[in-house]
């Protein structure tokens, strides 16, 4: 039975047992497609990574990213922590930046200091309908008054909606009714205004769970929205994961040009493993 490299990776923290875990399998060119999703179903993580060589030339590395229940053409803490993972095993990128090649396209990634940020795919947004800006109410269990503003974040469906609440209180307090979430994928954002922290973010979607601990991809469609709306600075910290214990950190940057979402990273596993 084949042997692969596997890391596991806490993503948007420097604490071991925080953040976001990532499983990521080095190597993985010999995996059919079958056996990655078995083994993202049996790791039962929000997202399981697998390394492969690129095939395009301007990129450093290739990845495959699987939820426990499909295939993802990209997501933003597998991102982080496949690239954390790359560089750990002495990958070194041929130009100034980091090129990752996944299904969405390639991506560039960037070191800063600690940190390792990638620039988010471009995403067509638009407004909510307000009879969804009822139904999200519902969903979320608060009055259609208590929501400021909603965004549709993303042009694929389901993909992310945004939703804006007053205060970091309304956010944590929050007890989706995830029966009727089915397959919406939902947001939610307030001002957070402490200890470094200028947003509160929680992040709902069933097809990880119910609650995702912190999201690259959801939090670089916030920051499309946030700041282009002028409700945040160009430059924020986002706390996420913080109904759920993990104190995970984001760090968004527009440059005018891109908008870039980062965070620490910190492996908490490694060793071999047999498929």
């Amino acid at each position: 039975m084949p042997r692969f490299a596997f890391s596991q990776i806490d993503v948007f923290t420097a604490r071991p047992g925080y953040g976001n875990p990532l499983a990521l399998v080095h190597g993985a060119a010999g995996l059919s497609s079958d056996k990655m999703q078995h083994f993202a179903h049996w790791t039962n993580l929000s997202e399981t990574a697998f390394l492969l060589p690129p095939t395009a030339p301007e990129a450093d590395y290739q990845v495959r990213i699987f939820t426990p229940k499909s295939e993802l053409p990209f997501a933003g803490h597998p991102t982080l922590g496949s690239c954390h993972g790359w560089l750990a095993a002495g990958g070194v990128p041929k130009g100034e930046f980091i090129v990752q090649q996944c299904q969405a396209g390639l991506v560039k990634i960037r070191r800063d200091g600690r940190r390792l940020a990638f620039a988010a795919p471009p995403a067509a947004q638009s407004d909510i309908a307000p009879q969804m800006q009822a139904r999200i109410a519902r969903i979320l269990g608060i009055e259609a008054a208590d929501i400021l503003a909603t965004r549709s974040l993303s042009a694929t469906r389901p993909g992310w909606t945004g939703v804006l609440l007053k205060d970091r209180a309304a956010v944590l307090a929050l007890r989706p009714d995830f029966a009727a979430l089915g397959e919406m994928e939902l947001g939610v954002v307030a001002p957070h205004g402490a200890d470094g922290v200028d947003f509160e973010v929680r992040g709902f979607v069933n097809d990880v769970g119910g609650e995702d601990p912190v999201t690259g991809s959801l939090n670089g469609g916030l920051a499309r929205w946030l700041i282009g709306a002028g409700i945040a600075p160009a430059r924020y910290v986002a706390a996420q994961g913080t109904a759920l214990g993990r104190a995970g950190r984001v760090h968004v940057a527009h440059d005018g040009e891109e908008f870039w979402i980062g965070g620490e990273s910190v492996e908490v596993i490694s060793g071999t493993l047999s498929l």
